[in-house]
């Protein structure tokens, strides 16, 4: 095989242009902009001091440069893992001590081994166990907590938690603490970001500011926000008057750090280093997937774990923090018109040139100010209206959705995505358990079969025809002799009984056993079993088993074929029932 299937950046970079050249760099010089707040922003959610998040978002671009398959891809830290981070780092160290940074830089480590490992053997199926309820759930509860836990820092006071319960109790207990200069920072900052995300554009446009241009603006709001709310501590003593700033923040490059192999550090993260790291590549693959589609490229999902490892195992060795792709900055990045993964290189460079000699300027950013950028990014998440779509279409969708959302609120991310995972299998098994089985007739005039009892289709009383319309497996071959035995009962002058089975992709070794049981049952009244348009593979299984051998009646290529071998009398005047 070749290399370039495992090294992407030697397909692509074999045929960069200066063009493209040109592209990446306008699309990196905006990203740059957009993500130097939002990193920031990201580690204060992860608990961890605001150069983290820069780090966090240097070695993982460069790596995901190497590795990836996706052209916009920006990866670096979002707001759901940032969160997961904190949540699971926050039961093993207090926020603020070695303890905490060894733990989170070792979370990424054990995430991007996990993930490695993932794409290695070819497992990014695994992530289609959580289905899309439980992750909009999911994702929707952690918009709401990733918000709530922001206010504190809008209002200026004490407070903490890691659920909605603990979150609305701390602030409930010191909002008569609130700092009124702070806040008034942090409500300014607030309006002017939601403004920026929903009005500024529109009104830019409408002064005839080109499209494009205009987009840029709204894009940078938050650097704008940064500045002026730097120049309003300085210009007022805010951080006199008790408005909380960053601080110093270390100025230069990324420390080499290592995670720990710790045994018993090791044992505590493993489960959420799982969590996270299937809750990141679902995250990031729906966004890569989309925005290639818009290009008709495509992306290898398995390829992808590895980037994703790759990169994750590059935060925890220069001092940052789980990371994956973000949906905003990598929309921000198609829309600036990145053309290869290099975009994300020249990202990382400048990101870097930021942590090298600019941070000494964001020393009296307002903390509140940080706290309104989160609140900005994940208000875009929370969809409520979801719940109401899935309670529409769904009951049991909408359950594990409703479970999901419920469960993170009060107990916690990890309990809730997995308590999601699980009753989706759940649900998954009781709706499989209990196939949809129809009872067909023939149309009149054709040689379709329909559901009796949804369509005027012509019937024999000999012949009793059962479509399956579900793969046949252990948890629903028990229902599947109940219904043909009841079949048998209400249908006395029954002598033929065939089992329809497009919709069957395979039967298991339980529901061949279940047939077998069938047949002979059935043959011990007189009552022959037929199969009718089996699918070329579960054929192939049957073949090699002893159940053709034993089988007392047929298999049928088609329906219709087997009604008229059966009953040909009545298939007859089927036919000729539109001609009437």
């Amino acid at each position: 095989m070749r290399l370039s299937r495992y090294l992407p950046i030697l397909d692509w970079g074999r045929r960069y242009k200066v063009e493209t050249l040109a592209s990446d760099l306008t699309a990196a010089v905006i990203v740059t902009i957009m993500l130097i707040p939002q990193s920031l922003a990201y580690a204060l959610l992860a608990g961890l001091p605001p150069e983290a998040g820069l780090y966090a978002s240097i070695a993982p671009l460069i790596a995901y440069a190497i590795f990836g398959t996706s052209r916009a891809l920006a990866v670096g830290p979002v707001a759901v893992v940032s969160l997961m981070t904190a949540a699971a780092v926050g039961q093993i160290a207090d926020t603020g001590t070695i303890g905490y940074a060894t733990a989170a830089v070792t979370l990424a480590f054990l995430s991007g081994v996990i993930l490695l490992l993932m794409g290695v053997f070819r497992l990014g199926f695994l992530a289609n166990f959580l289905s899309h309820p439980v992750i909009s759930g999911f994702i929707t509860a952690s918009g709401v907590i990733i918000a709530a836990s922001q206010l504190r820092h809008i209002l200026g006071v004490p407070g903490g938690g890691h659920t909605l319960v603990e979150i609305a109790s701390s602030l409930a207990g010191s909002v008569m603490q609130t700092n009124p200069y702070t806040l008034a920072v942090g409500a300014a900052s607030l309006g002017f970001l939601l403004f920026v995300r929903s009005g500024l554009k529109p009104l830019l446009m409408a002064v005839r500011v080109p499209e494009k241009a205009a987009g840029i603006v709204t894009k940078i709001g938050p650097v704008i926000a940064v500045a002026a709310s730097i120049g309003a501590v300085l210009a007022f003593d805010l951080g006199a008057r008790g408005v909380a700033v960053v601080g110093e923040v270390p100025q230069g490059l990324p420390p080499f750090t290592l995670p720990s192999f710790e045994r018993e550090l090791v044992q505590l993260l493993l489960a959420s280093a799982m969590l996270i790291s299937v809750i990141g590549f679902v995250e990031s693959v729906s966004v890569a997937q989309t925005l290639a589609a818009k290009k008709r490229e495509r992306i290898d999902p398995d390829q992808e774990l590895v980037a994703l490892g790759a990169s994750n195992v590059s935060a925890s060795l220069s001092g940052g923090f789980p990371v994956t792709g973000g949906f905003a900055r990598s929309v921000v990045n198609f829309d600036a018109g990145a053309a290869t993964p290099a975009a994300g290189a020249f990202t990382a460079a400048g990101i870097l040139l930021a942590a090298a000699f600019l941070t000494p300027l964001i020393y009296h950013l307002p903390i509140a100010v940080l706290a309104a950028t989160i609140i900005v990014a994940v208000l875009s998440l929370v969809d409520f209206g979801a719940l109401v779509r899935a309670f529409r279409y769904s009951k049991a969708d909408f359950a594990a959705m409703a479970a999901t959302i419920a469960i993170t609120l009060v107990i916690g991310v990890e309990a809730g995505v997995s308590v999601g995972v699980i009753l989706s299998l759940v649900l998954f098994l009781y709706r499989t358990s209990r196939p949809h089985a129809a009872v067909v007739g023939q149309v009149p005039g054709g040689e379709h079969f329909r559901n009796v009892e949804r369509h005027a289709v012509i019937t024999s009383p000999l012949v009793v025809t059962l479509r399956v319309d579900e793969s046949l497996y252990f948890a629903n071959a028990r229902y599947l002799e109940d219904r043909v035995y009841q079949l048998v009962a209400e249908n006395p002058e029954a002598r033929h009984i065939i089992l329809m089975c497009p919709a069957v992709n395979f039967i298991d070794m339980s529901a061949l056993e279940s047939l077998e049981a069938i047949n002979t049952r059935l043959a011990s009244t007189d009552i022959k079993l037929h199969l009718s348009e089996v699918k070329g593979p579960v054929m192939d299984r049957l073949k090699r088993s002893h159940f053709l051998d034993a089988l007392s009646g047929q298999v049928f290529l088609s329906q219709y074929e087997a009604f008229a071998a059966l009953d040909p009398e009545t298939a007859k005047r089927a036919m000729a029932g539109a001609e009437r």
